[in-house]
């Protein structure tokens, strides 16, 4: 089984690398606020932190579709 079909492991991976770090709140969410005020002053780098932060969520996103989609 692959990981990014495993449930746990997309879960873990959410918990910890997508919301890390935590304080003072988690980096995902600071990075999210810039991009939806116009997303001024992003450097490269601050793109690819957004995706490299993004990415256990969008797996998880992907999972949930996919049992949406298989349960019909």
């Amino acid at each position: 089984m692959k990981f990014y079909n495993d449930w746990k492991i997309v879960l873990m991976g959410c918990l910890t690398l997508g919301l890390a770090p935590f304080t003072p709140e988690p980096h995902i969410i600071g990075k999210i606020r810039w991009v939806i005020g116009g997303a001024i002053g992003m450097q490269p780098m601050d793109w690819f932190d957004l995706f490299f932060h993004g990415f256990p969520w969008l797996l998880l996103l992907r999972l949930g579709v996919k049992a949406v989609i298989s349960d019909q």
